[in-house]
């Protein structure tokens, strides 16, 4: 009876590891910064899609907003195949307009390809009138 229970206990200490759980890692990034400001874009919409070749359409995937930083940590979890051509749709005008400034664009879309597990950054520096993107890390 004693060596059972000592087995069982040993069990449940390795299920629950004194309370830690296993993180939940993220293949997708993203970041604004305003480059007007040199200040992180905090408040921003982005929507992520999906292309599906079969319909040569996007299916939605997620949606987030900037926290302080103007990040987005966590799009697509990692423990999924993710490889596809995806969309990122940054919703610019309402952030513009929420700090009194006038802006060209709208919004501002990035279509870029996964081909593999590695992690995928996808940044993109803004003013009202201009933007640019590049793959980060």
């Amino acid at each position: 009876m004693k060596n059972s229970f000592i087995a069982l206990f040993a069990v449940l200490i390795s299920a629950f590891s004194f309370g830690q759980t296993k993180e939940a890692t993220y293949q997708l990034s993203s970041h604004i910064l305003d480059v007007s400001k040199g200040m992180p874009a905090a408040g921003v919409t982005i929507k992520l899609e999906k292309y599906i070749p079969a319909t040569k359409m996007w299916s939605f995937a997620d949606e987030k907003i900037t926290d302080k930083n103007g990040r987005v940590p966590n799009f697509l979890d990692s423990s999924a195949a993710n490889n596809g051509i995806y969309k990122l749709t940054y919703y610019t005008k309402d952030y513009f307009q929420k700090n009194g400034t006038e802006s060209f664009y709208p919004w501002v879309e990035v279509v870029f390809e996964i081909t593999n597990g590695e992690h995928y950054h996808v940044p993109i520096t803004l003013s009202a009138y201009g933007y640019s993107t590049y793959r980060g890390n």
